[in-house]
C-alpha cells in the first residue's frame, strides 16, 4: 500500500499563500492548524484503507492499552485524542465491525464494560506495521528538536 506523505516542509507562507501576520504568535497559532489539518487528513486517507476513521482508531488503540481488562465508555471519551469525539457512537460502529464488544457491566448494570476483540487486535497489528510512515516523516526532527517542540506543545496545552 503507497500512501501520499504530507509535506509539512512547505513553509506556511507558501502553502497558505500570505505573507504578512499580525504577529509572531499569530503566525504560530496558523501553523499549528495548518500542521494539524495536514496530518489529520493524511491520517484519514491512510485509515480509510482499514474502514477506519482515526477516531475509532483510538478507540482500538485505548482498548488495547486495557486489554484484557474492559474499558468504560466514559474511560474512552477521557482518553481520545479528540475530545469532541462521541465515544458511544464510535463504539457502536466498532461492534457492527466486530473490532470490539459491549456488554452491561457487572458490577454496575448501567455502565457498559468495552472489550478489543482478536480481530481488533489483528487490525492494529496491520496497522501498526505500516503506521510507521507517520512516524518516519517526522524524523526530520532531530530526537533533541522533538523533545522540544513536545515540551513547548506541553506548555500551550498547560
Amino acid at each position: 500500500m503507497y500512501i501520499h506523505i504530507f509535506a509539512l516542509a512547505m513553509q506556511l507562507e507558501t502553502s497558505i499563500r500570505q505573507t504578512k501576520f499580525k504577529s509572531v504568535h499569530h503566525k504560530m497559532l496558523l501553523n499549528i492548524i495548518y500542521s494539524a489539518g495536514v496530518i489529520q487528513a493524511e491520517q484519514a486517507r491512510f485509515f480509510k484503507h482499514y474502514d477506519l476513521s482515526p477516531q475509532q482508531y483510538n478507540v482500538l488503540r485505548i482498548l488495547r492499552g486495557q486489554h484484557p481488562n474492559p474499558a468504560s465508555v466514559g474511560l474512552l471519551q477521557e482518553r481520545m485524542l479528540d475530545q469532541m469525539s462521541n465515544a458511544s457512537r464510535l463504539v457502536e460502529k466498532l461492534k457492527q465491525k466486530n473490532f470490539l464488544t459491549r456488554n452491561a457491566c457487572e458490577n454496575d448494570r448501567r455502565q457498559m464494560d468495552v472489550c478489543i476483540t482478536k480481530d481488533g487486535l489483528n487490525l492494529l497489528n496491520e496497522i501498526d506495521d505500516k503506521f510507521e510512515i507517520f512516524e518516519k516523516r517526522l524524523a526530520v526532527l532531530s530526537e533533541s528538536e522533538a523533545n522540544t517542540l513536545n515540551q513547548l506543545l506541553d506548555k500551550l496545552n498547560t
